[in-house]
């Protein structure tokens, strides 16, 4: 019997492993960081599940608590739309949860029956983070399941894009692994039909012979029209468009051989290449698996929906009731709670609303709105509970026509390869020497003229190459994502290496989120810190809330006489000391030009002490990475917030024309188009809506986020805001990867100069061949491996 591991580090949760606080919350001896952690701690105490912390050391993630409302999941047709089955007795759902991540979310997630009897079955798709249940519907409504999931820490995430069937995530292609097994069993039993043909065997009777022969031809019959298929059609529709790709030689190379092992085979004079056909059928379908490695619990294509709830609460004769957000209408009253999206432009009708838009325009500060103001579609409520007038329906909102707009939507050319760039030249420079030695041949012995014609296009056929793009970036894009940075397909690291041009977003991307102060400018001593901490106390403003954490006392001294102007200031009696904080303008002096909603004014029994000055700090490394990339690259940031940072960013952004504030989304999109339009190859960094347009323009968008399951703008690239730093290693490694293309590709030009040797003879035999091929092919995995490998150690990235 297991016995439950004892925390190694008492400074950490028991739970999730976060650092305690200074007075953390215990139970049986166990010390947790929050009430979260606490409660999930309790459940599974008290459903015998107490073996979740046996498998993995801390396996939980922090939960702190968070009101959050399923009450839509009650409406028939929402809930309709997320199951996967239901009847009179049963549904069955499937979830994505980003919590799951080790042993132990399986173990707890699959034992989901033991916390609720009416849970039938739970089954986890740990690629995925998926979860699919059935559960017994009469007595387990589909809201107490998600509330089951969320009080053990596992909250589903329901978007929208949940109930758009069309933004479902990608799947592997099942097609292509049927291609790849078809391949792999013929490959192995026409090697083992041709040993004795390898090895000129003793007594191998021509009987045999012939009968091992017709059996290969039968193995190479649906590894050629089945598992090959694509690159025939591949290689004909670029024909027809005049363009020579990789997938010609290829294809070109597999008729040959299927060809000429028919003609060999049926007239006796020979053994074939169907060994070798296979073979290269089967490794070239591997490296274009590789190619085709996605991340299945990331979406690289989102739009609008992904950030809207799936319902909004409306008010209906004072009753609450939730509806789908495509049937909001015009005139709808709605309820908006703290923390919620407004999903549709309303007017502001009761309540006190600060909204967050830094998602949507770029604007770091919350920005508070008077009753009868207009609030527009996709800002965050920052304050408590509001209620507002719906004016124009969701598809009409200025969230959804900033999105729809057509310059938002580019179709890019794909992204050029190496392979496809030399493909072009490898095709008529292969054509040209298989029609000079059947030329050549032809003024001799006619037979043989054939004979080294078809050799040239078998030995020479690119397989080698075909594979030294796939298992390079795959082994790279493997060592990125180990460095929680997520590229849509293995061609963008390609992309990655061009650049010579990178835009920065400010809010959010080269900001830190979680890590902002203040300054205070003038004179002020403890005392008078207390007297302005207790009276910020009594705010809910986003900037006193701030000031209250960057102060951090104890509350001391009780307030009287508070009163608060909406974005102007505060004032009230603390300890009987008159205290005022706010603008200029509320404090009553002079006017100056200062950076609007950022500084806080200091008034202490009408003697000005100074003011605080709200600052941003950059992320970790920001000035690092700054130095590195202005060596060999032109650097830009573009913001949609005020211009107040101007001054702390100019040591990294030194001329005028490399900072430019107040931009709109179209703005933004312009300026990367002028910029390409010089010549320019153009990464663009951001993480809002209002970055959507310029990361679809430029030639790598590349989404910043501190969470990689929140909504991020479709982008060719996800970075976690952890690894932010390490952006130049990230760039170096995608050069060195290049590189090491460049090699392979030397090395499988060895390999067929050897080939050629034979063939141009006339002397290519099966045998010469078999070893020929197999062995370039091995020798290019095992080098583009080792070295993307070798490469990321000096990248400090393994």
């Amino acid at each position: 019997m297991l016995e439950t591991k004892e925390p190694l580090v008492k400074s950490m949760c028991f739970h999730c492993g976060e650092a305690l606080p200074g007075s953390p919350y215990q139970l049986q001896e166990k010390e947790f960081c929050c009430l979260g952690c606490l409660g999930i701690n309790k459940i599974l105490c008290e459903h015998n599940l107490a073996d979740y912390y046996v498998y993995n050391d801390r396996p939980g993630q922090t939960h702190k608590e968070k009101n959050l409302n399923f009450d839509f999941l009650n409406e028939p047709e929402i809930a309709g739309k997320l199951v996967d089955y239901t009847d009179d007795q049963i549904t069955i759902i499937t979830f994505y949860i980003p919590a799951i991540h080790c042993s132990s979310c399986i173990w707890l997630l699959e034992s989901l029956g033991k916390i609720n009897g009416n849970i039938v079955e739970s089954r986890v798709d740990f690629l995925k983070k998926q979860v699919t249940i059935t559960y017994k519907n009469p007595n387990l409504s589909l809201k107490d399941l998600v509330e089951t999931l969320f009080h053990i820490g596992y909250e589903p995430n329901i978007s929208l894009q949940d109930v758009v069937k069309g933004q479902q995530t990608r799947v592997t292609d099942r097609k292509l692994i049927g291609r790849i097994a078809v391949a792999g069993f013929c490959f192995g039993n026409t090697m083992l039909l041709s040993f004795p043909e390898y090895f000129g065997l003793a007594g191998f009777e021509q009987q045999f012979r012939s009968f091992f022969g017709l059996l290969n031809l039968a193995f190479a019959i649906p590894v050629v029209f089945y598992s090959a298929t694509e690159y025939f059609v591949s290689a004909w529709k670029n024909l027809k468009n005049r363009i020579l790709n990789l997938d010609f030689p290829l294809a070109l190379g597999i008729l040959v051989m299927f060809l000429r092992s028919i003609w060999e085979i049926t007239s006796h004079t020979g053994a074939g290449f169907v060994d070798t056909l296979c073979g290269l059928v089967f490794f070239l379908l591997i490296g274009k698996w590789m190619q085709h490695h996605t991340y299945h619990h990331l979406s690289f294509e989102r739009d609008y929906r992904s950030y809207f709830p799936v319902a909004v609460t409306v008010l209906n004769n004072f009753r609450e009731k939730a509806v789908a957000l495509d049937q909001l209408n015009k005139g709808d009253r709605i309820l908006i709670r703290s923390n919620e999206i407004i999903p549709a432009d309303a007017i502001l009708l009761k309540g006190i609303a600060r909204i967050d838009f830094s998602f949507v325009t770029g604007e770091s500060m919350p920005v508070d709105k008077v009753l009868g103001e207009i609030i527009y579609a996709g800002g965050r409520q920052m304050a408590g509970a509001i209620e507002l007038e719906v004016v124009k329906p969701v598809s009409q909102s200025y969230l959804t026509r900033l999105w729809n707009n057509e310059t938002f939507h580019i179709d890019k050319d794909g992204i050029s390869t190496f392979s496809g760039k030399a493909s072009k030249y490898f095709s008529i420079v292969l054509l040209m020497i298989a029609l000079g030695s059947g030329a050549y041949w032809m003024f001799y012995d006619t037979s043989k003229a054939l004979a080294a014609f078809s050799a040239v296009l078998i030995i020479a056929c690119p397989c080698a190459l075909a594979l030294s793009s796939p298992f390079t970036l795959a082994a790279v894009l493997s060592i990125f994502d180990k460095n929680k940075f997520y590229l849509k397909n293995t061609s963008v690291i390609e992309q990655l290496a061009r650049i010579d041009t990178f835009v920065f977003d400010k809010t959010g991307t080269i900001s830190n989120p979680e890590a902002s102060g203040f300054a205070f400018d003038g004179k002020i001593d403890g005392f008078q810190k207390q007297l302005i901490i207790d009276l910020a106390r009594n705010s809910g403003h986003p900037l006193s809330r701030e000031l209250v954490k960057w102060i951090n006392l104890p509350a001391k001294f009780p307030v009287d006489h508070y009163s608060e102007m909406v974005g102007r200031g505060i004032t009230g009696i603390v300890n009987r000391h008159s205290v005022k904080i706010g603008n200029r303008t509320f404090l009553g002096l002079e006017s100056s030009k200062e950076a609007n909603g950022t500084i806080v004014h200091v008034l202490i029994d009408e003697c000005y002490l100074g003011h605080f000055r709200f600052t941003q700090k950059w992320r970790s490394g920001l000035a690092t990475i700054i130095n590195k990339l202005r060596k060999t690259a032109s650097l830009y940031l573009l913001s949609g917030d005020q211009d107040h940072d101007r001054q702390s960013l100019v040591v990294f952004f030194p001329e005028e024309n490399q900072m430019l504030y107040k931009q709109s989304p179209q703005e933004k999109l312009d300026f990367v188009k002028k910029l390409q339009a010089s010549g320019k190859k153009v990464c663009m960094l951001g993480d809002g809506l209002n970055d959507a347009g310029a990361l679809k323009q430029s030639d790598l968008g590349v989404a910043v986020t501190d969470d990689i399951n929140n909504f991020s703008p479709g982008c060719e690239a996800i970075l976690d805001g952890a690894s932010f730093s390490k952006i130049p290693f990230f760039i170096q490694q995608a050069k060195d990867a290049v590189r090491v293309i460049h090699l392979s590709f030397g090395i499988s030009l060895i390999y067929n100069v050897v080939g050629l040797s034979f063939a141009l003879q006339g002397k290519l035999s099966p045998l010469i061949a078999a070893v020929l091929m197999p062995t370039s092919t091995v020798t290019i995995i095992l080098f583009t491996s080792v070295a993307a490998r070798l490469y990321a150690r000096k990248n400090q990235l393994l």
